[in-house]
């Protein structure tokens, strides 16, 4: 079955090529089912390094060719594309976002953390859009029991960043730091494919959660957010980068720290990886337009295949708007 999303911008059905798709599905169908151990090999640390490896530390004869291949815009970056000599030059490059990725001028708008494809929902189990138990698993996701009772019936957002896509995170709200750990785990692909047939893949991965309360001076006033960073396939690290400034300067993320909204965050290593958004019950309204997507029964996703009903996902861009404050 083909996967297909809606571009935002445009509202057009597009079919995706799915970066090494035959082989995603060779490995949770054939290979999960019949050889666990090997299974676990290859969803390990060290064969998602050696993929990388091979995958994108080569030199490129063509850059400017590489890309176009890829579908990747080079337009928007900030070096020439002549500097970008690797794959993962290319993967790990910097954009002109405030001219490329503007911001909405309202103060109560949350805006995307990344480029990627979104599905957005609820964590309440009585909700059509409820999406928690089709990707991962609270009570396992954040890692630390404290958080769950804040987050329970909820509001969450998932965003698939796909290999093409521009490889930074920003800050989806304004606010203060209150907790930042990471959470060993797997390296489970986000291929369509393999979260369907993979029980709550995102809370089995390796991941970074950072708690930011915005209820603070200057901040976005919705609450406590979770921002979730998940690592997959070919992807080693989550590298903490924030500026308050362009990409200068990054500093170490700790408690206490100040998030303005819109800045850049971290960088994901080359490959694809997802973010998930936690929002506290009652604080945001998500888009209609996202909302309207999501729901719609002419375009074939997979996931909407996996799960039983229509979800299908909004390609957005990072910084866009995302969800309003309530």
């Amino acid at each position: 079955m083909k996967h297909q999303y809606i571009e935002r911008s445009s509202g057009e059905v597009i079919t995706e090529q799915l970066l090494g798709d035959r082989m995603v599905r060779l490995l949770y169908d054939r290979v999960r089912e019949h050889n666990s151990a090997l299974f676990r090999l290859l969803t390990s640390t060290w064969s998602s390094a050696v993929l990388a490896a091979v995958n994108f530390d080569r030199p490129l004869l063509d850059s400017a060719a590489f890309a176009a291949q890829c579908g990747i815009d080079l337009s928007d970056c900030l070096e020439r594309p002549e500097y970008l000599t690797t794959a993962r030059g290319i993967f790990e490059r910097k954009i002109r976002y405030e001219t490329c990725r503007p911001m909405p001028d309202d103060p109560a708008a949350m805006v995307s953390p990344a480029d990627a494809r979104v599905l957005v929902g609820s964590l309440h189990q009585h909700t059509l859009l409820q999406i928690k138990g089709c990707f991962f698993s609270l009570d396992e996701l954040l890692g630390k029991q404290e958080w769950n009772e804040r987050f329970h019936s909820g509001d969450v957002a998932v965003f698939r960043l796909t290999p093409d896509k521009y490889h930074y995170n920003h800050t989806p709200v304004a606010g203060r730091v209150v907790d930042h750990y990471g959470v060993d785990g797997c390296y489970h692909s986000c291929n369509p494919a393999a979260v369907v047939r993979e029980v709550t893949p995102f809370s089995k991965n390796k991941r970074v959660v950072t708690i930011i309360d915005t209820d603070v001076e200057q901040g976005s006033r919705v609450g406590l957010v979770a921002m979730i960073e998940v690592v997959a396939l070919m992807i080693g690290d989550v590298v903490q980068a924030y500026s308050r400034q362009g990409y200068a300067d990054p500093l170490e993320l700790q408690q206490d720290l100040f998030l303005e909204k819109g800045q850049p965050k971290s960088l994901y290593r080359p490959g694809s990886s997802t973010d998930i958004l936690l929002f506290e019950p009652g604080r945001i309204r998500f888009c209609d337009d996202l909302l309207h997507n999501q729901q719609r029964c002419d375009v074939q996703s997979r996931f909407s295949q996996g799960f039983g009903r229509p979800l299908v996902e909004t390609d957005i861009r990072v910084r866009s708007h995302l969800a309003t404050r309530i």
